[in-house]
């Protein structure tokens, strides 16, 4: 069987949210293996039927010498392996495996944009300038006649100036969701309302605005309880210390419970899943998560998180970073419990729509067959 070779920077993140996609490289006929920095999650990894090449590398520098190290050692691997087709997770991935990938003679490739993460949060002068050139990196030297183009929202596609109807663009329903595990449940008893946020502790995934406007719900003698699941990201300048997250814990209806392994278990006691982005998402997990379990969705109206949901059908959408709109929302919800129930059933129902690990296993698959013909 030719194999095809996943690189992504850590192995808890590929573990977390691409096991569909080893799944789709068997399907096609292919014989997958994954190149990461390999620290507790190789055995999950390995239990789908993957191969693990373990490759250290540090996500969190971005130095011209750390960076042609690793597009070196990328290369001296695929020269070894010799894959039919590179699969290229997340951006900085893709720009220096995409590079080693030419460098090796490897053809066929596929980039998945999981999202732009702080380039997309950010409205800087800085940020603009770094979008625009990885457009130019992606679209140029990067780019060629067997390139495929794997995105998980149809802003991103627009962003990097693709036409809607470009055969090399597939756009899936992020890494998908298993609807059997994260299964509805009834919910919980109101009041009050139960708000839980599952995510990396970070400036971006809007943290600091969710506990605002739990302050300014509360304030206006609304009955929320704000729930954080998540540990702060060492390798991410703007991640909130564990002494801030300790400090927002000690305030009523605040409460910071650090990292969850069973995120099905927090949505049964729960009522509304929330992510409130700043920007930069592929399309969250956690909503899809959240969504699958039946619970009425809260997030901001930014790439990623509205393609899957529809404001005032599987939830409410609020301006990013709009902390007052925000509470405003809590304030609603938390007076109308059928409408909670409402929009959790229509979240269940979106996801069973074209959002499940099925959904993409088989549009994945059906990519790399295409792309094998080349």
């Amino acid at each position: 069987m030719p194999t095809l070779i996943f690189v992504v920077t850590e192995d808890w993140f590929f573990a977390s949210h691409f096991l569909p996609m080893v799944r789709a490289a068997r399907e096609a006929g292919f014989q997958p293996a994954v190149i990461c920095r390999v620290r507790e999650h190789r055995a999950a990894i390995e239990a789908e039927g993957a191969r693990v090449i373990p490759f250290e590398t540090d996500r969190g520098r971005r130095e011209f010498g750390q960076a042609f190290a690793t597009i070196t050692g990328l290369a001296r691997i695929l020269r070894k392996e010799r894959p039919a087709i590179v699969h290229l997770i997340a951006l900085w991935p893709i720009v220096l495996g995409g590079i080693a990938a030419k460098l090796a003679g490897v053809r066929r490739q596929v980039h998945a944009v999981t999202g732009l993460g702080f380039l997309g949060a950010s409205d800087t002068f800085a940020a603009r300038s770094l979008r625009g050139a990885t457009r130019l990196l992606l679209r140029g030297p990067l780019d060629g006649r067997t390139t495929r183009f794997l995105l998980e929202n149809p802003d991103d596609a627009r962003l990097l100036g693709f036409a809607a109807d470009d055969q090399r663009v597939v756009i899936v329903g992020g890494a998908g969701v298993d609807p059997d595990h994260y299964a509805p449940s009834s919910m919980p008893p109101m009041p009050p309302l139960k708000i839980a946020i599952i995510a990396r502790m970070l400036w971006s995934k809007g943290i600091d605005v969710a506990v605002e406007a739990a302050r300014r719900a509360r304030a206006e003698g609304a009955p929320v309880e704000l729930s954080l699941y998540g540990e702060p990201d060492p390798t991410n300048p703007k991640a909130f210390s564990r002494q801030t997250l300790e400090s927002w814990s000690r305030e009523p209806g605040i409460t910071w419970h650090g990292r969850t392994n069973d995120a099905a278990a927090v949505w049964r006691t729960h009522h509304v899943c929330c992510l409130v982005s700043r920007g930069g998402e592929g399309l969250p997990r956690t909503l899809l998560e959240g969504a699958s379990c039946g619970r009425a969705i809260l997030t901001s109206d930014v790439p990623g998180c509205r393609a899957l949901v529809r404001d005032g059908v599987e939830g409410l959408l609020v301006p990013p970073g709009d902390a007052p709109a925000l509470a405003r929302a809590m304030v609603a919800l938390a007076a109308n419990c059928a409408r909670v129930e409402r929009l959790g059933a229509a979240a269940r129902q979106r996801v069973l729509s074209g959002f499940t690990e099925r959904h993409v296993t088989e549009a994945v698959a059906a990519l790399y067959r295409e792309l094998s013909a080349e």
